[in-house]
């Protein structure tokens, strides 16, 4: 009986967020567009990234993307796209479909970082596609060469903690990582993004690419506490660029997040108070 309702409750944590998804309106690229252009005018850049939903075929992901580059390229401004090569299944043709309109409307396009088994295959469509950038999890053993290896390229790398855990084990200290990836970088000409709500990580990473002369920037998820963070940039006089996600998708992925990490309230309450 104990373990059936351990269960029933583990089904219901994983089931209710995409239910309560169904229920919430989704947000499209004509909206994240709109909310773009108001962004830019007020000097904020924008990333905008597609979360489908789960029965969603490839080709239908791939026309989400192509229309949202389209939007973002109507509007100007310096927006790019966040794009997940996974759900794509990878396919060559249709990521390349989607770089090529990313390029004729003039933004640029970055491949979004997943599961460590999903790397080398994100990578290698990065390498194929001049211009596309990545992104490089801290977290993830591997990363120390990848930076390496992308590093002189002349598209956008973003840094990142980490969703997905190494399984071979994380490094064993993801901020002590974060900040020799940035250093690795540092002195590159191509952009490199510090994606981090932490005040103090942030303000480490950006100084660093700062005096070497990097342009950088510091990029938040649209839903996180961000107040502390994004001080840090603009006392630092750092662009600060924010990441509006898409799709019916989003809200299941957003709603599981609390779920997933009941420290967010907190540190939601933490930052709007301007605590450390």
């Amino acid at each position: 009986m104990t373990f059936s309702l351990r269960a029933g409750a583990r089904h219901i944590r994983y089931a209710l967020p995409r239910h309560l998804g169904r229920l919430l309106p989704t947000s499209h690229a004509e909206h994240v567009a709109r909310l773009g252009a108001r962004l830019n005018r007020r000097g904020c850049a924008v990333t905008v990234g597609y979360f489908h939903a789960d029965d969603a075929e490839p080709e239908a992901i791939a026309a989400a993307n192509i229309a949202a580059a389209r939007l973002l390229g109507a509007q100007g401004g310096s927006s790019y796209l966040s794009l997940k090569a996974p759900p794509l299944r990878f396919d060559h043709a249709l990521i390349a479909a989607i770089a090529k309109e990313a390029e004729a409307t003039g933004i640029d396009l970055l491949l979004d970082a997943h599961a460590l088994k999903d790397a080398d295959a994100t990578l290698s469509l990065a390498a194929d596609l001049p211009g596309t950038g990545i992104a490089l999890p801290a977290r993830w053993q591997r990363s120390a060469g990848d930076a390496v290896h992308f590093r002189n390229r002349p598209a956008r790398i973003r840094i990142v903690k980490g969703e997905w855990a190494d399984p071979q084990g994380d490094v064993p200290d993801v901020a002590k990582a974060y900040l020799a990836l940035v250093r690795s970088l540092a002195g590159r000409k191509a952009p490199v993004a510090i994606a981090t709500h932490d005040p103090a990580l942030a303000e480490a990473a950006l100084s660093a690419l700062e005096q070497a002369g990097t342009p950088c920037e510091l990029e938040q998820l649209r839903g996180l506490p961000r107040r502390r963070s994004m001080a840090v940039a603009q006392r630092m006089g750092v662009p600060v660029r924010l990441y509006l996600p898409f799709g019916p998708g989003w809200w299941p992925y957003a709603l599981n997040s609390p779920l997933a990490r009941p420290h967010l309230p907190l540190w939601a309450a933490r930052d709007l108070l301007g605590l450390k």
